[in-house]
């Protein structure tokens, strides 16, 4: 399994965010992680990607135990937060330069190139990213996470406030990166779900009350109908 999540539980105050969770993830799935607001779906991922410890339990990426200190299992995550967190008066270019800096690639300016090319940045390369459009911004972040070449990539609400044309363009990006990485996305979207995964998780309270296949959404027609049919 490319992630695993072993028995993880976190609280903040006398709030139990998150109880018991366990979760793996196969080399190229993509997975929704579906839930309500504050269900603890961004602290599970926060947790995945080492930015936040767990109280217990564990996550292994490709067989190895994250923690802050372990850089080199740090680095096979690539991770979108849902507050896409750029530099606005930084170019494009400038600003996948700064990022690929903190992994010492040696081959910086190709997969930088790469990246433009392949998140459809070209047209827009040139810009500070201030003067980006809300896809374009996604666009970039994606390119953000992809620069080191992680195994597993972790995308929190990459499509929230997108128009429908932009939601198209990076919902077709993240299908195509599923193809040779392991990714895990949490979403509002039921059409997302539908068009990207064949596995959905479902989380409430904490805990996990749902994994499968879309069969466990099927006959629901929204989102939110879906957390109440299987939330209840």
């Amino acid at each position: 399994m490319s992630l695993t999540i072993e028995h993880i539980s976190k609280r903040y105050g006398d709030k139990q965010v998150l109880n018991d969770v366990s979760l793996s993830l196969a080399a190229g799935e993509i997975v929704a992680f579906l839930g309500p607001n504050g269900a603890g779906k961004s602290t599970l991922m926060k947790i995945v990607t080492g930015y936040v410890q767990p109280d217990v339990g564990r996550v292994c990426i490709c067989g190895e135990t994250m923690s802050a200190q372990n850089r080199a299992v740090r680095r096979l995550v690539g991770y979108l937060p849902e507050h896409n967190p750029l530099y606005l008066d930084m170019y494009v270019r400038e600003y996948l330069e700064f990022a690929a800096g903190f992994y010492g690639l040696s081959n910086r300016r190709e997969r930088i190139d790469t990246l433009i090319e392949r998140t459809g940045l070209t047209p827009e390369c040139h810009k500070r990213i201030g003067q980006l459009s809300k896809g374009y911004r996604q666009r970039v972040g994606l390119a953000q996470a992809l620069i080191h070449d992680p195994q597993v990539l972790i995308l929190d609400e990459p499509t929230t406030g997108l128009d429908p044309n932009q939601l198209l363009e990076i919902r077709n990006l993240i299908a195509e990166i599923g193809q040779e990485k392991t990714v895990l996305f949490s979403t509002h979207i039921m059409q997302e779900v539908q068009a990207l995964c064949r596995r959905v998780v479902v989380i409430n309270r904490g805990c996990i009350v749902a994994d499968g296949t879309l069969d466990v959404l099927a006959g629901v027609g929204t989102l939110e109908e879906a957390f109440h049919y299987l939330t209840k």
